[in-house]
Protein backbone atom coordinates (compact mmCIF):
# COMPACT_ATOMS: atom_id res chain seq x y z
CA UNK A 1 0.00 0.00 0.00
CA UNK A 2 1.43 3.57 -1.17
CA UNK A 3 1.84 6.31 1.28
CA UNK A 4 2.22 8.55 -1.66
CA UNK A 5 0.77 8.11 -5.04
CA UNK A 6 2.01 9.87 -8.15
CA UNK A 7 0.24 12.75 -7.57
CA UNK A 8 1.58 13.86 -3.97
CA UNK A 9 4.87 12.95 -4.95
CA UNK A 10 4.78 15.43 -7.90
CA UNK A 11 3.69 18.11 -5.18
CA UNK A 12 6.98 17.76 -4.04
CA UNK A 13 9.30 17.00 -6.86
CA UNK A 14 9.71 19.46 -9.81
CA UNK A 15 10.49 16.30 -12.41
CA UNK A 16 7.90 15.31 -15.21
CA UNK A 17 7.18 13.29 -17.90
CA UNK A 18 9.36 12.13 -19.21
CA UNK A 19 11.72 12.51 -16.56
CA UNK A 20 9.69 11.66 -13.25
CA UNK A 21 10.94 7.87 -12.10
CA UNK A 22 9.27 7.34 -9.12
CA UNK A 23 5.82 6.11 -9.31
CA UNK A 24 4.84 6.06 -5.12
CA UNK A 25 6.05 5.96 -1.97
CA UNK A 26 5.67 2.69 0.18
CA UNK A 27 7.83 4.04 3.58
CA UNK A 28 9.14 6.73 4.57
CA UNK A 29 10.41 7.44 8.32
CA UNK A 30 10.17 10.67 7.64
CA UNK A 31 14.24 11.47 8.82
CA UNK A 32 16.76 8.58 7.15
CA UNK A 33 14.93 5.76 4.65
CA UNK A 34 12.48 5.83 2.22
CA UNK A 35 10.75 3.04 -0.12
CA UNK A 36 9.74 4.25 -3.73
CA UNK A 37 8.38 1.97 -6.61
CA UNK A 38 8.98 2.96 -10.54
CA UNK A 39 7.08 0.60 -12.62
CA UNK A 40 8.85 0.45 -15.71
CA UNK A 41 6.69 -0.07 -18.68
CA UNK A 42 7.01 -0.75 -22.49
CA UNK A 43 6.17 2.89 -22.82
CA UNK A 44 8.95 4.47 -21.57
CA UNK A 45 10.45 6.76 -24.38
CA UNK A 46 14.36 5.56 -23.47
CA UNK A 47 13.30 2.18 -24.75
CA UNK A 48 12.78 3.56 -28.16
CA UNK A 49 16.75 3.80 -28.76
CA UNK A 50 18.00 1.55 -25.69
CA UNK A 51 17.61 -0.72 -27.32
CA UNK A 52 15.29 -1.53 -30.00
CA UNK A 53 13.97 -4.93 -29.96
CA UNK A 54 15.87 -5.38 -26.45
CA UNK A 55 14.83 -3.08 -24.47
CA UNK A 56 17.22 -2.31 -21.35
CA UNK A 57 16.40 0.60 -18.49
CA UNK A 58 19.38 2.58 -18.70
CA UNK A 59 21.40 2.06 -15.30
CA UNK A 60 21.99 6.08 -15.04
CA UNK A 61 18.07 6.24 -14.84
CA UNK A 62 17.80 3.52 -12.22
CA UNK A 63 20.36 6.53 -9.54
CA UNK A 64 18.25 9.08 -11.01
CA UNK A 65 15.28 7.14 -9.73
CA UNK A 66 17.09 6.39 -6.57
CA UNK A 67 18.34 10.30 -6.35
CA UNK A 68 14.21 10.97 -6.55
CA UNK A 69 13.09 9.37 -3.84
CA UNK A 70 16.14 10.87 -1.81
CA UNK A 71 14.47 14.07 -2.81
CA UNK A 72 11.41 13.21 -1.71
CA UNK A 73 12.87 11.79 1.85
CA UNK A 74 14.76 15.42 2.39
CA UNK A 75 11.38 17.36 1.73
CA UNK A 76 10.04 15.27 4.54
CA UNK A 77 12.70 17.09 6.65
CA UNK A 78 10.90 20.53 8.22
CA UNK A 79 14.07 22.66 7.19
CA UNK A 80 13.74 21.73 3.62
CA UNK A 81 10.03 21.77 2.89
CA UNK A 82 9.87 23.37 -0.22
CA UNK A 83 13.32 23.39 -1.79
CA UNK A 84 14.66 21.62 -4.80
CA UNK A 85 17.85 19.24 -3.84
CA UNK A 86 19.80 19.48 -7.17
CA UNK A 87 22.28 16.06 -7.59
CA UNK A 88 26.01 16.82 -7.38
CA UNK A 89 27.61 12.96 -6.88
CA UNK A 90 27.49 9.38 -7.24
CA UNK A 91 30.14 6.92 -6.19
CA UNK A 92 30.64 3.29 -5.38
CA UNK A 93 27.92 2.51 -8.09
CA UNK A 94 27.44 -1.44 -9.44
CA UNK A 95 24.91 -2.59 -12.07
CA UNK A 96 23.88 -6.01 -11.06
CA UNK A 97 21.15 -7.11 -13.41
CA UNK A 98 19.50 -5.92 -16.43
CA UNK A 99 16.04 -4.22 -15.57
CA UNK A 100 13.23 -5.05 -18.68
CA UNK A 101 9.72 -3.70 -19.42
CA UNK A 102 7.44 -4.84 -16.78
CA UNK A 103 9.69 -5.04 -13.88
CA UNK A 104 8.78 -3.32 -10.93
CA UNK A 105 11.83 -1.42 -9.22
CA UNK A 106 12.16 -1.41 -5.61
CA UNK A 107 14.22 1.86 -4.45
CA UNK A 108 15.16 2.06 -0.63
CA UNK A 109 17.44 4.99 0.11
CA UNK A 110 18.53 5.87 3.11
CA UNK A 111 19.98 9.48 4.24
CA UNK A 112 23.48 8.90 5.14
CA UNK A 113 24.33 12.37 6.73
CA UNK A 114 23.47 16.17 6.05
CA UNK A 115 26.88 19.05 6.11
CA UNK A 116 25.66 22.54 5.78
CA UNK A 117 23.07 22.18 2.56
CA UNK A 118 24.33 19.00 1.25
CA UNK A 119 23.08 15.38 1.92
CA UNK A 120 24.79 11.87 1.30
CA UNK A 121 22.73 8.91 0.35
CA UNK A 122 22.97 5.13 0.03
CA UNK A 123 20.40 3.85 -2.53
CA UNK A 124 19.82 -0.49 -3.34
CA UNK A 125 17.63 -1.15 -6.45
CA UNK A 126 15.95 -4.66 -6.38
CA UNK A 127 13.17 -6.39 -8.74
CA UNK A 128 11.44 -9.27 -7.30
CA UNK A 129 14.01 -9.06 -3.90
CA UNK A 130 17.19 -9.20 -6.09
CA UNK A 131 19.47 -6.76 -6.17
CA UNK A 132 19.74 -5.03 -9.77
CA UNK A 133 21.98 -1.57 -8.97
CA UNK A 134 23.16 0.30 -5.94
CA UNK A 135 25.30 3.52 -5.44
CA UNK A 136 25.96 6.51 -3.07
CA UNK A 137 24.71 10.19 -4.07
CA UNK A 138 25.05 13.68 -2.76
CA UNK A 139 22.93 16.47 -3.71
CA UNK A 140 22.95 20.12 -2.74
CA UNK A 141 19.49 21.49 -1.25
CA UNK A 142 18.81 24.69 -3.59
Amino acid sequence: MAIMDVEAIMRILPHRYPFLMIDKIEACDDKAHIVAIKNVTCNEPFFQGHFPGKPVMPGVLQIEAMAQAGGVLLSRVAEYKGQIPYFTGMTKVKFRRIVRPGDSLRLEVTLLKMRSRLAFFSGMATVDGERVSEAEFSCMIG
